[in-house]
């Protein structure tokens, strides 16, 4: 099986955030179809409770548990036996299905017996339609896992093309029998729903074809390694996935804070006192989650999915461990700082440019765009803890930031609680969540610092000061455009909006860029690729 070249990460981050560019620019059209043709409001807020449960199944073990204690025995395996290492992973993803299937069909039952609500209650029944997508998408991520050993971020990086692909068309082919009344809303997003199956389905058969013509086992597999080492894989995966439970559930804590006024009503539990979060909450807080995780999606998680397998093979060199996880630090900060400080500036006119319009109201986009402002100033906190994860997965500490993560549960959700009691309401949840972030990142930096040596020597303080340095011009000239175009002074105008978001998205761009250039940085040569930047490589630290 084909190793990765020694700092060979960067390359396949391309890939993967080239790709993943892709997917988000999807994901962007999705999110403006669905704004524009449902609006915030309870069918949204019930659409995003419904599809968050199979996304938690998908972070706890497609993305989680299982894939953290997976790769590193995958890769480790194949260069020794692929066939034995084929043989253990088919017998992993036979006992993970089994499992995850038993577990939907429970909460199906549970659904359909009414337990958690009537007939009036469409956000379980949402539930219900979309749940069997969990263990599809958990498919995914293990095959995934699979091809990224292979060096072939591709497929899994362009899968969610094919969701975002079939949400859009799915809408949009059912807005005329809704304006003939042919169809009900309701009876619309339910098909939306079901079109989230069909997705999954395409996605599970689209990466088992990529990894069916790369699959060569030649030899006898060693049955009786392949079940020891899935054995392994399950006594690790086990304690992760019941503490990743617990934070996921923070997760589903937070969804249902939003949803209680759609799903359960519009006072607190056992009181007359009025809720204080209104209808449509929900949605809001989905659609700036979704805003803000298009840069952690396109660049910090492509750098933390390229550089895993790498640090999973220098495990046992401290050296070139750290190196790699130096330079993952370095190019994370490097992209993430300018972006959390670019999204706070372009909050409104993005946030206008992608929903706003048809049901989706200026007044929405205030609501969203103030929430977004909660979220994107942690963007670099978010994006170096994918990476610092994945360091002590590869390490075979996936416990660590696991009780971390957990640590932090009680943290969130008193933040949650008294933030959405004060002004900022629902983005109390947002703010919340960044600062957890931030504690997050400096406890996991200072537990690797005692693991592999400090992640902070001379080069690395040297990069991130640069940063910070030309992400503070960048944030001057945004506001000098910003300040003189004013598109609040046309909210209403999608054109104006338009305007402004590009004039200022691009001055951020060309300005970080050449002020990256001009300090001679090499993040942007790794960046860029070697050809563009390896006459600089070296020459400065």
């Amino acid at each position: 099986m084909a190793t990765s070249s020694k700092h060979g990460f960067e390359r396949h981050a391309r890939t993967v955030t080239w790709l993943t560019v892709l997917s988000r620019l999807g994901g962007l059209a999705r999110d403006a179809t669905l704004s524009r043709v449902f609006g915030i409001g309870p069918i949204m807020d019930a659409f995003f409770f419904g599809f968050m449960v199979p996304n938690l199944f998908r972070r706890l073990f497609g993305e989680g548990a299982l894939s953290a204690a997976f790769l590193p025995v995958f890769v480790r395996e194949s260069d020794a036996s692929p066939a034995t290492a084929h043989l253990m992973a088919r017998l992993l993803i036979g006992r993970a299905m089994a499992v995850l299937a038993g577990i939907v069909l429970v909460i199906e039952i549970l659904i359909l017996a009414g337990v958690f609500g009537g007939e009036a209650d469409i956000g379980f029944w949402l539930l219900a339609i979309m749940l069997p997508y969990a263990p599809m998408v958990c498919l995914v991520a293990l095959l995934g896992a699979m091809l990224q050993t292979y060096g072939k971020f591709g497929p899994t990086a362009a899968a969610p093309v094919v969701m975002n692909a079939l949400l859009v068309i799915t809408t949009l082919i059912l807005v005329p029998a809704v304006a003939g009344g042919v169809m009900t809303v309701e009876g619309q997003v339910l098909w939306v729903a079901v079109s989230v199956l069909i997705a999954g389905a395409v996605q599970v058969l689209w990466s088992w074809l990529a990894l069916r013509r790369l699959v060569s086992c030649e030899g006898t597999p060693d049955v009786g390694r392949a079940r020891s080492s899935m054995r392994s894989i399950l006594l690790q995966a086990g304690p992760m996935a019941l503490g990743l439970g617990a934070l996921q559930l923070n997760t589903l804590l937070d969804g249902v804070i939003a949803s209680w006024p759609t799903l359960v009503g519009p006072t607190v539990p056992f009181t007359e006192i009025p809720y204080p979060l209104p209808e449509g909450s929900m949605a809001s807080l989905s659609w700036a989650a979704r805003l803000y995780e298009f840069p952690l999606g396109v660049f910090a998680i492509a750098i933390a999915t390229a550089i895993f397998p790498q640090l999973s093979r220098e495990h046992g060199d401290g050296s070139a461990f750290l190196s790699t996880l130096r330079r993952g630090l370095r190019l994370t900060f490097f992209i993430g700082l300018p972006a959390s400080v670019g999204l706070v500036l372009v909050r409104d006119p993005l946030t206008a440019v992608i929903l706003q319009g048809s049901s989706f109201t200026v007044e929405d986009t205030q609501r969203t765009a103030f929430i977004l402002l909660g979220y994107a100033p942690a963007i670099w906190a978010y994006s170096l803890n994918q990476v610092f994860v994945r360091a002590f997965y590869a390490r075979g500490e996936a416990m660590t930031p696991v009780k971390v993560s957990v640590a932090l549960i009680a943290l969130n959700l008193c933040l949650n609680l008294t933030l959405i009691w004060t002004p900022l309401g629902v983005a109390g949840l947002a703010w919340s969540t960044a600062i957890c972030a931030v504690v997050q990142t400096c406890i996991l930096m200072v537990l690797l610092k005692k693991r592999v040596g400090a992640l902070v020597d001379q080069p690395v303080l040297r990069s991130l000061s640069l940063t910070v340095a030309f992400t503070v011009v960048m944030a001057i000239c945004v506001i000098g455009v910003l300040t003189w175009i004013r598109p609040e002074a046309s909210a209403g105008s999608w054109w104006m909006q338009f305007v402004a978001l590009v004039a200022a998205t691009s001055t951020g761009i060309i300005v970080a860029l050449l002020g990256a250039k001009l300090l001679r940085m090499q993040e942007l040569s790794w960046l860029l690729g070697d050809r563009l930047g390896s006459r600089r490589e070296g020459t400065r630290g």
